[in-house]
């Protein structure tokens, strides 16, 4: 099993990092008090593989302390659990930037009023946890879109473009270009079965109709750009921080041309490596 504990500055961006490390398929828990930790990981090792991957968030909201962590650390290691830490961190001047924008109130307040003398309270509070990172990352010059980056490289393998999920839906224009699309590529250029009358009445998951699409000199060279095309833009996509990608590819009626290139482009982003779906969503309309 995978476990990481998230911790940090409040106003550093645990929440972000936690909601990544969602995406990248981990089962995430915020604001745990760091005491409950172990029985947590007891549990999600007793789940018979529910739970492969956990990243838990502790902080001062729920207690935290230097006594409190090292309690909880030595407690994992003695189950004989492997686990990562990741502290998450930003300067002074971009927490109270933060704080001001959302409007809301440090953990630390009631204690310390001033908010420069809370975030610094709660640095020297935090420093030794931060020691003892495996991980230390600072978000004051990183986007959504880098920190998804530097998390996938330290927790997912350092896969960033595998990482980004893929789903190709072939769909008819006639009933709406799909609100969900990233990329929409329109396959009514090419030769129509649906003037073939043996045809008509099939789609692009059957053999007849893929064969005869395929079988036009223009649809391979239409294809083989696109992937060309794909594989240039693909990384730079997944590089840019999206976690999934949706490529829409409509003909007239969602039954034929559309389906068939959909296919064969989801069998390319897979062959790339990319988690890839594809959805039909207007083959079975009248």
């Amino acid at each position: 099993m995978n476990f990481v504990i998230i911790s940090g500055l409040s106003g550093a961006g645990k929440s972000n990092a936690a909601n990544n490390l969602e995406d990248m398929g981990y089962y995430c828990v915020d604001n745990l008090p760091a005491d409950i930790i172990p029985q947590f990981v007891q549990f999600c090792r007793a789940a018979n593989g529910e739970y492969e991957k956990v990243a838990m968030v502790t902080d001062v909201r729920s207690g935290l302390t230097a006594e409190s962590y090292q309690r909880t650390l030595e407690s994992l290691r003695q189950q004989g659990c492997e686990f990562r830490t990741l502290f998450v961190e930003a300067s002074t001047e971009v927490i109270i930037k933060r704080y001001k924008e959302t409007r809301r109130s440090h953990p630390l307040a009631k204690d310390y009023p001033h908010l420069e003398e809370a975030v610094q309270a709660e640095r020297e509070q935090l420093a030794p946890i931060r020691a003892q990172a495996d991980v230390v990352i600072n978000t004051s010059a990183l986007s959504l879109a880098k920190l998804r980056g530097e998390l996938i490289d330290q927790f997912g393998g350092g896969a960033r473009a595998t990482a980004m999920a893929v789903t190709v839906m072939s769909f008819g224009f006639k009933y709406g270009v799909p609100l969900e699309a990233d990329l929409v590529l329109d396959v009514r250029l090419l030769p129509n079965p649906y003037y073939i009358d043996e045809l008509r009445h099939q789609t692009g998951m059957d053999k007849p109709v893929y064969d005869y699409v395929f079988s036009f000199p223009q649809t391979g060279e239409f294809l083989d750009k696109l992937k060309a095309w794909l594989e240039y833009s693909l990384p730079l996509y997944a590089d840019s921080g999206k976690s999934g990608l949706s490529i829409c590819v409509g003909c007239t009626g969602g039954h034929h041309r559309s389906v068939a290139l959909a296919r064969a482009l989801g069998e390319f982003t897979a062959q790339k490596g990319y988690a890839t779906v594809v959805h039909h969503r207007d083959m079975n309309r009248e």
